[in-house]
């Protein structure tokens, strides 16, 4: 049978995916079953970048219950994609998305409780509950078809999975599909800067902190989640500052040790990368690696580059302490690209970008991921309660908005030697995600002493190279 058809149904203001009328659910063997649930995900309003007005003395309250929310989607996705689960309208509703809602109000009437402390509660937070099902249509294509060429075995999810698709926890692993790679060679150079003029900063300072030689990972985030363990879900790898977790405040890394070589404390990390070969990493059992479907080993980078460029009309202000900025969206996936920010390419082909494909390299190239930071900074905030408005990017031009002044611009480059050709690597990411490039994103804290990012301002401001 085919389960490409699908339907979306609003019901109670979400919307659940249910099969076509010509089947029936109740018919459908334990395969077909399966088929049908593959590339299926859960959906929610981003509640975080909504909360723009987060009065700081809530923040830590507000944003150990966000912490929750991702929690509970991650739950509701591990419901929606368990072995043996009906993917009919229905079972996916009383199962998954009924209870997942009642969590996300009950927690979203905590967050409002706990702002209302200090301002006015807000209104409208509860339109923020609701959940649906996306489908991932490359999935479900590629599941119609293996059903199709063998419609007597058992489908993705089912059967015992391939070498390295499943952690030790029992959460097969999600992603991501050969739909999600395209060959470097067939895109098109795509790459635009802006004229530098003679009023512009043309110089790069740079900080050599090596390639997480040190192997220091977590799947904390302790900007977004300060304080909560596993608070991203996915792994992250670290250069720079060596006590960087969900629980170092500014005091912890202001005197923490550093991989840097010219003495920068900042924090510097991203998802890992990891080649799916069947390794069972140290992770394997644990949340944020396993037991959440990031399964693989971890590839060490061959090389990451740290610079911090100018501005193209405009000299540049020095960053304060304990900035912190995000770039790119670790739930694009399901939030859209308004604030994707990947950037993936290979070695000798960085005219060309993709933001929403893993590319496929050929021989003696490398695979590349670029993450080019906000440089307009607001000239108050070290953070914001959504992470983003305190920070923003330059217009086309380069010129920064009205109230916003211009900042180094921080680039992480970084790159991995993989087989000619691969298509069997994934960037970590929340289960929901389904490991999709679009995904991927990095995250700074600036610790650098005032006296080291006075340098870095003068270096680039006269138009020279150093670091």
């Amino acid at each position: 049978m085919s389960v490409v058809g699908v339907t979306a149904l609003a019901v109670g203001g979400g919307a659940l995916l249910m099969t076509d009328n010509n089947a029936s659910a109740a018919k459908e063997t334990p395969a077909q079953q399966a088929a049908a649930r593959a590339g299926m995900t859960v959906k929610c309003p981003d509640v975080a970048t909504s909360l723009s007005n987060v009065p700081q003395q809530a923040r830590p309250a507000v944003n150990n219950e966000l912490a929750k929310m991702d929690s509970q989607v991650a739950d509701a996705y591990q419901r929606l994609a368990e072995p043996g689960a009906k993917a009919d309208q229905e079972s996916v509703r009383t199962r998954v998305l009924d209870p997942l809602t009642s969590e996300r109000r009950q927690t979203l009437d905590r967050i409002a409780t706990e702002i209302e402390k200090v301002q006015p509660r807000p209104s409208g937070l509860d339109s923020l509950a609701a959940c649906t099902v996306k489908r991932d249509e490359a999935a479900a294509v590629a599941a119609a078809d293996a059903q199709a060429a063998a419609p007597n075995t058992p489908a993705a999810g089912d059967a015992a999975p391939a070498a390295g698709a499943q952690g030790t926890g029992g959460q097969q692993q999600s992603g991501p599909q050969r739909a999600d790679f395209v060959d470097i060679r067939k895109v098109r150079p795509n790459v635009k800067n802006p004229r530098v003029q003679a009023k512009g900063s043309k110089g790069t300072f740079s900080s050599r902190c090596g390639r997480n030689e040190n192997k220091h990972f977590n799947s904390d985030n302790v900007i977004v989640a300060p304080g909560v363990g596993n608070g991203a879900h996915h792994m992250h790898d670290y250069v720079g500052n060596k006590k960087t977790d969900a629980f170092a405040s500014n005091q912890v890394l202001e005197s923490a040790g550093t991989t840097c070589t010219n003495g920068d404390r900042s924090t510097h990390y991203w998802p890992v990368l990891r080649l799916q070969d069947g390794t069972k990493e140290f992770d394997a059992g644990a949340p944020g690696g396993g037991t959440e479907g990031n399964v693989g080993r971890i590839l060490r980078p061959t090389s990451v580059q740290l610079s911090f460029k100018g501005n193209p009309v405009s000299k540049v202000v020095e960053m304060p302490k304990f900035l912190r900025i995000i770039t790119g969206d670790a739930k694009a996936f399901t939030n859209g690209t308004a604030n994707a920010n990947a950037s993936w390419s290979c070695t000798g082909f960085e005219n060309r970008q993709l933001k929403d494909k893993y590319p496929v390299c050929p021989k003696g190239s490398n695979v590349v991921r670029t993450f080019k930071f906000q440089s307009c900074w607001d000239g108050k905030n070290i953070d914001s309660a959504n992470h983003r408005t305190h920070v923003a990017f330059a217009r086309a031009d380069g010129s920064c908005q009205q109230g916003f002044k211009a900042i180094p611009q921080l680039i992480q480059r970084i790159t991995y030697k993989l087989a000619p050709g691969a298509r069997n690597f994934a960037v970590d990411s929340f289960p929901e995600q389904l490991h999709k490039p679009v995904t991927d994103h990095g995250d700074f804290i600036n610790v650098m002493s005032q006296k080291l990012m006075k340098q870095a301002v003068s270096c680039i401001n006269s138009g020279r190279k150093c670091g």
